[in-house]
């Protein structure tokens, strides 16, 4: 197939396009940069000039090609609920353009919501947050409508790999070299879920193959593991302490942060495995940062 994919150069995107063109797809990566359109011309894609906030760029992208994979997001938390907005509008249009083809339209989620203290399942159906107001699934349901083949993917909050630069675990470990002391909150036996990014990769592929139209896949290759494991780990690479900080100042030491630092969110992949054949096979989130490419 011919693949638009937007957030083509960015950390999941770049592997995405690196899957596509390994696997015999051609790929329009959208691009916003000169240096955003070098990195996919030496990648082997095309390059699309635009930008998520650029609506004649995305329809011009979606008409042009079998299928499209929305990886793009704008990762700007001081301004959250505006490029939610912008994402919205970004699925919406593409969704326009694909309209009554059933050509498949791949967005992308997260599992960290869809159902905090339990463990989220696929069939489960994320609520809307207004405190968290990203509805790309939501969104991705009323395309569907149109007659195009949506489904989502569901990243873990942990997507990690070499050149994670703005995911979680960098700011974690930014947090605790600031202050000295690598923390979780508590007791810290809230757990998080966590994937490779060349898993991920590989999952969004498999996804935009399959006939799966409203599904939603776990890009989760562990289930759970807890924020306390996971500040011992940052502890041990940076050679400080590891403390527990007290729910009432949570906010004091992780400032924004603190919400997902707090939050408990195992998630299951087990359909996605069954229904895909996927099976992550790259390094363990542990694995990579007791080998240091998050401290380093």
């Amino acid at each position: 197939m011919r693949v638009f994919v937007t957030g083509a150069t960015g950390f999941v995107g770049t592997a995405v396009v690196q899957e596509l063109i390994n696997n015999g797809h051609q790929v329009l990566g959208l691009a916003r940069s000169d240096a955003s359109a070098q990195k996919l011309i030496a990648a082997g894609a095309e390059v699309h000039h635009g930008d998520l906030e650029d609506l004649d760029s995305l329809r011009s992208g979606a008409a042009a090609v079998d299928g499209v994979i929305h990886a793009g997001f704008i990762h700007d938390f001081t301004r959250f609920a505006e490029v939610c907005k912008v994402d919205q509008t970004a699925i919406e249009t593409i969704g326009e353009v694909l309209a009554g083809s059933n050509r498949p339209f791949i967005v992308t989620s997260g599992t960290a919501l869809v159902s905090p203290g339990t463990l989220a399942t696929e069939d489960m159906i994320s609520p809307f947050n207004p405190a968290w107001p990203r509805a790309s699934e939501q969104t991705a349901d009323a395309v569907a409508k149109l007659g195009v083949r949506t489904s989502a993917i569901r990243l873990s909050p942990s997507v990690h790999g070499d050149d994670d630069k703005h995911g979680f675990i960098p700011i974690l470990v930014n947090i605790a070299r600031e202050k000295g002391v690598s923390a979780y909150i508590g007791e810290g036996l809230n757990r998080w879920n966590a994937v490779h990014r060349l898993d991920a990769a590989h999952l969004y592929r498999l996804a935009l193959e399959s006939n799966a139209s409203g599904a939603r896949f776990h890009a989760v290759a562990e289930e759970a593991i807890t924020v306390k494991t996971i500040a011992e780990a940052i502890g041990k690479q940076l050679n400080i302490p590891v403390v527990s900080i007290a729910p009432e100042v949570a906010a004091d030491h992780f400032g924004w942060f603190s919400h997902m630092a707090a939050i408990d969110c195992p998630a299951s992949s087990k359909w996605t495995q069954e229904q895909l054949h996927w099976q992550p096979s790259h390094s363990t989130l542990l694995t990579d940062i007791e080998n240091g490419i998050y401290t380093q």
